[in-house]
């Protein structure tokens, strides 16, 4: 039995151009949780984390729109709240298809911290891009009204709100989800990278911050001591030149050969830089295989044929 730690890309709550409606999350969900369910099947024992960037920015628009009647809440509480909405769509889709193959399973959902560094560049330097897409209009108008900070994605066509994004030290319910994988479980957790924390004399306190949910993944992997660090988003493979006549799609890579190309720039922060930054790091933490695809092949990239592979 393999343990894995597979972290679902927005794709699998949110299709491009769609508008966010329940009923679209749901069949997304459910579309991806197929997938899950077949690694379950087979006799893995998997750990699912998800992103929360659309969901938590409707939130953010939405407190902002109605602060006048009711008060708006931090970005702490608006990621815990999106954290406890894709959960259980996610736990939900997830009991049904496994009920409906006969599978014995309990599917747990788990509010989590991730702790960060008070003193993290990151608070100084917001990059983490978060919520819908915009017009350069509606994003300087939101940079003038609301203070958010924005920031051009060229590569999509719009404008989107940018974050800070500190490095997740530890999984502060890391126990948690230890004893329920000892149950038997299948455990959703870390939901949207984790509720940023700080300790401040022995306490715990949330920060306006987005933690990277593939760099969260990748903490909670080593955590749970994990076999395998599955990162799910919209392209089959890692490329390098991405995008241009001299692309080149990478399947098996070693860590060295991940690092330099790592090194060399071809990932953009915000986007391939973090996924491949994570599985690197897994590696580099003692960790047998990082796995970059698509969610379609995510079957086939298990045992070995498809997607993008890094080892030692």
């Amino acid at each position: 039995m393999q343990r894995l730690v597979i972290a679902f890309g927005g794709n699998a709550m949110l299709q491009a151009k769609q508008k966010g409606t329940a009923e679209e999350q749901r069949a997304n969900i459910h579309t991806a949780c197929m997938a899950v369910a077949d690694l379950v099947e087979a006799g893995n024992q998997v750990i699912v984390t998800h992103g929360n960037g659309p969901q938590v920015g409707a939130v953010l628009l939405q407190n902002e729109l109605a602060k006048a009647e009711v008060p708006p809440m931090p970005l702490d509480v608006c990621g815990a709240a999106t954290q406890g909405q894709i959960g259980y769509m996610i736990q939900q889709s997830l009991t049904n298809i496994l009920a409906e193959r006969a599978i014995p399973k309990p599917v747990v959902s788990l509010v989590t911290q991730v702790l960060v560094d008070e003193n993290d560049a990151a608070f100084r330097y917001p990059t983490k891009p978060i919520g819908s897409f915009y017009t350069a209009e509606e994003a300087a108008r939101f940079s003038a009204d609301l203070g958010w900070v924005m920031r051009e994605d060229k590569a999509r066509g719009g404008w989107r709100r940018v974050v800070p994004s500190p490095d997740p030290i530890r999984i502060v319910e890391r126990s948690a989800v230890r004893s329920l994988l000892a149950g038997e479980a299948l455990v959703i957790t870390a939901g949207g990278g984790g509720i940023p924390v700080v300790e401040r004399a022995g306490k715990l306190h949330g920060v306006e911050a987005v933690i990277d949910k593939d760099l969260a993944s990748e903490r909670l992997a080593c955590d749970v001591e994990a076999d395998t660090l599955m990162i799910l988003t919209d392209v089959p493979e890692v490329a390098i030149n991405f995008n241009t006549p001299e692309q080149v799609n990478l399947r098996g890579l070693a860590l060295a050969e991940a690092k330099r190309y790592y090194g060399e720039g071809h990932f953009k922060p915000g986007s391939m830089g973090p996924k491949v930054l994570a599985a690197i790091r897994f590696i580099e933490d003692g960790g047998k295989r990082s796995i970059i695809t698509s969610l379609g092949l995510a079957g086939q990239a298990v045992r070995g044929l498809a997607g993008t592979i890094i080892t030692p």
